[in-house]
Order: structure tokens, then sequence, then C-alpha cells
């Protein structure tokens, strides 16, 4: 069922262009337009099916009645800035990011309707080939809401995520920034160090949980290091913690304390299995 005449994606990357392919699939729009700072991007988008119409600049967006920002977080607020005064009054604006307070609070005051979102999908994976018109399914979206917050439009966008198949979990952009600090974007900063830590003469003789737990050290530099920075007090926070954790296993190891390291592994089983 149509929700939206016309859908501008600025931004038709994995998550970007997978909405896109979504909308269209669920028959959510009169048509989708993208935006792309790459034309290959956007050709290729509109060759999979991900977009209608190829924006050729930012006015595309003067008749939308959604728009999605699908960039890196620094482009969000930039991108922002840049259309502000030029949205029909109805029109709704969400974006999509992995950090919430300070693009939540900057576009709220830039756009009427506007609501903060965070799905949990995709993969290190990158760009639109890596597209899946049902990445969304079973997932959870994070809808971080403020006071100011029309909440007609609320309802609507939360019909919206419910129709691409996701699990909707509402929090606000600072809750969202302190549990994706620990639960995303540690394990990054992690991945990242761990793989640059194991000599590459070792590799040939790795097992899959080498590759398993430094899977998503795949992930784009660009866009992780402009996420690290954007949510860096709280992933402080979070490195923090880790670091005092291997700190402990490291000493078990310099005392011989066998009764420590099963206790640590035993405590480390248990919550493992807590999280399913």
């Amino acid at each position: 069922m149509k929700m939206f005449d016309k859908v501008v994606i600025i931004g038709t990357g994995l998550i970007g262009g997978s909405m896109g392919l979504a909308i269209k699939n669920k028959h959510l729009a009169g048509s989708v337009t993208g935006l792309s700072r790459h034309q290959r991007n956007a050709n290729l988008a509109k060759k999979i099916g991900a977009i209608d119409i190829i924006g050729k600049n930012l006015d595309v967006v003067r008749d939308a009645d959604l728009i999605i920002l699908a960039t890196p977080p620094e482009a969000i607020i930039d991108i922002a800035l840049k259309i502000k005064g030029r949205l029909k009054k109805d029109c709704i604006v969400i974006d999509v990011g992995s950090v919430k307070e300070k693009v939540v609070a900057k576009l709220n005051s830039c756009f009427p309707n506007f609501v903060g979102c965070h799905p949990l999908a995709g993969s290190e994976k990158k760009g639109v080939a890596n597209l899946e018109s049902d990445i969304f399914t079973g997932t959870i979206c994070i809808i971080t809401p403020v006071v100011s917050t029309n909440k007609k439009v609320l309802n609507k966008i939360k019909v919206f995520w419910a129709k691409l198949g996701a699990k909707l979990i509402i929090i606000s952009p600072k809750q969202h920034d302190q549990a994706l600090g620990h639960t995303s974007h540690l394990p990054h900063a992690v991945a990242f160090a761990l793989i640059n830590s194991i000599p590459e003469k070792f590799f040939g003789l790795s097992s899959s949980g080498l590759k398993d737990t430094t899977r998503i050290s795949g992930s784009g530099p660009d866009l992780w290091s402009q996420i690290f920075l954007s949510n860096r007090n709280n992933l402080l926070c979070a490195i923090s913690s880790f670091q005092k954790k291997i700190e402990r296993l490291k000493l078990a190891l310099e005392n011989k304390d066998k009764k420590l390291l099963v206790k640590i592994i035993k405590s480390s089983n248990r919550k493992r299995e807590k999280l399913g």
C-alpha cells in the first residue's frame, strides 16, 4: 500500500539503496528518486531497480513527501543545512545514521517533521552492488524521538519501518549513542585492532574463528572513522571497559592463574548465551 507519492533518498549505498529496493518492492511510494556523490552508484542503483529517477541536484527535494538521509554522519548535517527551506510544509525527513545525539539535535531544529532512525542492518560489505531488498526483515530499527517530535509523523514512520519488516525500539538519542558505542562501535574498533595485531605470515594457519571474529574489520574506513569521531566519548568509555577486561585476562596469564582464567571464560560463556 502506497504511503508516499515521492521519496527522495540521498545516499544510494548499501542502506539507502536497500531501502529504495524495499520501498519499491513493497509498493510504499509512487516514485523513488536517488542522489549520490558518484554518478556510477546512481546509475547502478537505477539499473538494479532501487530507484526510479536519478536526481541531478538537491532541488529534487522540493516536492518530496519523504526524504531519507543515508550518508555518513558528517554529510547528514551538511546536506540538512543545504536543503533546509526547500521542502514542502508536510515533508517528512528521516536519517539512518549510526550516531544520533548530535544529528538529531541539529536536524530537529532544521525540520518540523524530522524523525531520527537507525536500522541495525547491513554488513561489512558496502556499496550499491550489495543491495538486499529484504535486508530489514526481522532486524531492529531504533527510532530516537525527542520531546518536540511530531507524534503523527512519528506514528507514520513507525508504520513505515514495520512495513519494511523491522522490529522497532524507541529510545532517546543519548541512550542510542551510549548503547551503540558498546554494541557496535566497540566491536568494530576491536576488530580493526585485532586484525592489525596478527602478523600476516600466520594467516595461512588460521581457522574460521579468526575470519568470524574479524569479519567487520572489512568495513569502510571513511565511514567508520566518521562514526568513531562522532561518538567519541561513548566509544572511549567502551574501550576503557574493554581494556580493563583484557588486562584482567593478561594478569591471569602472567600469574598462571587457571582458576581466574576459567572464571573469565565461564562468565563470557554465560553472557554470550544471553545474546542469543
